[in-house]
């Protein structure tokens, strides 16, 4: 899931460029937003929509399968 770049420009290039998307699961104080990086070693981004330039995970293309089969299943429910 984690990223190395010699530059954080290169990163902060590649995310300022994305497509992000909300989730059509989002509720009105829950939102999320994915966007893909395309091709190297993070291929998608994930942040909170009510604070754009907050902190942001990156996945690699196993890292988000796993992630999706993860939250799928429950398994990061609080409840």
């Amino acid at each position: 899931m984690n990223e190395t770049h010699t530059s954080t420009t290169a990163l902060s290039g590649r995310l300022a460029g994305a497509a992000w998307r909300k989730s059509t699961r989002s509720q009105t104080s829950n939102c999320v937003e994915v966007a893909p990086l395309g091709s190297g070693p993070a291929t998608v981004a994930l942040r909170d929509s009510k604070d754009p330039s907050g902190p942001v995970l990156l996945f690699d293309r196993a890292g988000w399968l796993g992630f999706l089969t993860g939250t799928k299943s429950g398994q990061f429910d609080l409840d």
